[in-house]
């Protein structure tokens, strides 16, 4: 008895096809352990901002999202302000909770997000120069921004760092053409 697999080239070609080629954007994060008395896990934003310091898009937005009262988000969006360049910048004009981006306040140690080209957030970032900037801050703690310039889209690959000094630890951007 003979088996007859029509679609098989098919499915073997889509198996060991390459994947599509799309410029990507990592984003690494530290958010170091403090050895102190009351330890309040920081607020933080990450966002881009153009060469003339507005922003383009934002990235992440990680706060206390807990139901504390009749808020469906907790009271944690009041405290949204302290996270004050983010605020300033474009923060202010989001409603949160917004989808892929907000999420709940992260532990210490080392966090990667990752994007696409094409794909939100990075679907209107035109062709240029920009900042990716990170902003910590936290109940009985201090606040921090780190900055790291790139280039968009990247003609090779490439990384930059830069790190914070109390409320974050070091800040990578991995660029992939």
């Amino acid at each position: 008895m003979q088996l007859r697999y029509p679609l098989a080239p098919i499915a073997l070609s889509a198996l060991f096809a390459g994947p599509a080629v799309a410029a990507g954007l990592g984003v690494n994060i530290e958010i170091p352990r403090l050895n102190v008395s009351e330890y309040h896990r920081p607020y933080v934003a990450a966002w881009i901002e153009r060469a003339d310091s507005s922003m383009a898009t934002t990235l992440a937005v990680w706060y206390d999202v807990r139901t504390k009262t009749n808020n469906p988000e907790g009271e944690g969006t009041k405290w949204l302000k302290d996270l004050r360049q983010w605020w300033r910048r474009g923060g202010r004009e989001l409603a949160v909770p917004i989808d892929g981006v907000t999420g709940a306040t992260k532990p210490a140690g080392k966090h990667a997000l990752s994007f696409t080209e094409g794909s939100k957030p990075l679907a209107q970032l035109a062709p240029g120069n920009y900042k990716l900037v990170v902003e910590a801050a936290r109940e009985v703690g201090g606040r921090e921004v780190v900055s790291v310039p790139f280039q968009w889209p990247p003609a090779k690959a490439d990384s930059a760092t830069a790190a914070g000094k109390e409320e974050l630890g070091e800040v990578k951007v991995e660029l992939k053409p």
